[in-house]
C-alpha cells in the first residue's frame, strides 16, 4: 500500500536467521570458554601438584601421618588431613541435608504463608552471609560451648589434649549450617516443580498429605534434591576460612574432640610463607582436593542418571 512500509517475508526470515546464527555463535563461544577453563585448571593443578610425588614419594605424602614441613628432617604426611576432610564433610552432610530437606518440604508444602514469608528470606539471608562471619560466630559462640562439653566429657583425664572448643565437632556444625541455604533453596524449587497432578492423584487415591510428600513428591523431585546435595557437598569440602577459625588447624586423627586440619585449611594456613618443597606439597594437597571434588561430582551424577533411567 502507498505510504506504508512493506515487509518482505524473505527479508524477515533472513534477519531471524542472522540473529539465530549470532546467538548460536555466542552460546558456542561461552560453552568453549567454560570447557577451556575446566581444562586449564586441571592442567595447572596436575603440573604443579605432581612434582612433589616424585620428590617426596606418593606413599609418604598420601599415607604418612606426620606433618612437619619446617623440621630439620621434614615430613609431609597428609593422611590425617585427607581423613579429616572425608569425615568432616560426611558428618556435615549427614547433619545438614536432612534438616535442609525437611525445611524445604515445610516451606513448599506445609508452612502457612505468613510463616513461610518470614522463614524464606531468613534462609536466603544465610546464603549471603560471608563465610568469615560464620567462622567468627563459631569462634565466639560455638567454641566456648564445645569447650564446656569437652571438659565435661574428659573431666579428670590426664591424656586428653584440650582444644578450647576448636575441634572437629565445631567444624562439622559450622559446615552443616553453611550448606543449609543451598540444600533448602534448590530442594524447595525442585519440590515446587513437581506437577500438581501427581499430588492430586495421590490424595484422590486416599493417601494422606504426609504419605503423598514422602511417597510421591520427594521421589518425583529426586533429581533436584540430588543436585542440591552435590552442591552442598561441594560447598562443605571447599570451605576454608570459617573452618580455619573453628577447627584448631592441627594435624590430628579426626576424632570429635580433636583439633583438626582440613585439606583447604592446610593450604590457606601455610601457603603464605611456604617455599620450595613445602610449597610443592601444598599444591599437591590442592590436587588431592581437586580430585576429591571431581570424584564426588562424577559419582553423584552417575547415581542421578541411574535413578532417572530406573524411573
Amino acid at each position: 500500500m502507498n505510504g506504508q512500509e512493506s515487509f518482505s517475508i524473505i527479508g524477515n526470515h533472513k534477519n531471524k536467521s542472522a540473529v539465530e546464527k549470532t546467538a548460536q555463535g555466542i552460546f558456542t563461544l561461552c560453552a568453549f570458554i567454560a570447557i577451556l577453563a575446566v581444562i586449564s585448571i586441571t592442567v595447572y593443578m596436575v603440573i604443579n601438584g605432581i612434582p612433589a610425588f616424585f620428590d617426596v614419594g606418593i606413599k609418604e605424602i598420601l599415607f604418612g601421618t606426620v606433618w612437619k614441613p619446617a623440621a630439620e628432617d621434614p615430613s609431609f604426611g597428609i593422611l590425617y588431613v585427607i581423613l579429616t576432610s572425608i569425615v568432616g564433610t560426611t558428618m556435615a552432610v549427614l547433619l545438614g541435608v536432612p534438616i535442609g530437606l525437611l525445611t524445604a518440604v515445610f516451606l513448599a508444602e506445609t508452612a502457612p504463608k505468613r510463616l513461610a514469608a518470614v522463614v524464606k528470606p531468613a534462609v536466603e539471608l544465610l546464603a549471603g552471609i560471608p563465610s568469615v562471619i560464620y567462622g567468627l560466630l563459631g569462634l565466639m559462640v560455638l567454641n566456648p560451648l564445645m569447650y564446656k562439653l569437652e571438659m565435661a566429657v574428659f573431666k579428670g583425664s590426664d591424656t586428653h589434649q584440650f582444644t578450647g572448643g576448636a575441634n572437629l565437632l565445631s567444624a562439622v556444625i559450622v559446615l552443616a549450617v553453611m550448606i543449609l541455604p543451598t540444600v533448602i533453596n534448590i530442594s524447595e524449587s525442585a519440590i515446587r516443580a513437581v506437577p500438581s497432578q501427581l499430588k492430586s492423584a495421590s490424595l484422590a487415591l486416599g493417601a494422606s498429605h504426609i504419605q503423598t510428600i514422602f511417597k510421591v513428591i520427594l521421589p518425583a523431585a529426586k533429581s533436584g534434591i540430588i543436585t542440591a546435595i552435590v552442591l552442598g557437598v561441594g560447598r562443605a569440602i571447599g570451605e576454608a576460612m570459617a573452618i580455619t577459625l573453628v577447627s584448631g588447624s592441627s594435624v590430628n586423627m579426626p576424632l570429635p574432640f580433636n583439633s583438626v586440619r582440613f585439606l583447604t585449611t592446610a593450604i590457606v594456613s601455610e601457603m603464605g610463607y611456604a617455599a620450595g618443597l613445602h610449597r610443592q606439597v601444598l599444591f599437591t594437597i590442592g590436587l588431592v582436593l581437586f580430585v576429591f571434588i571431581m570424584v564426588i561430582n562424577i559419582t553423584l551424577s552417575r547415581i542421578l542418571k541411574k535413578g532417572d533411567r530406573e524411573s
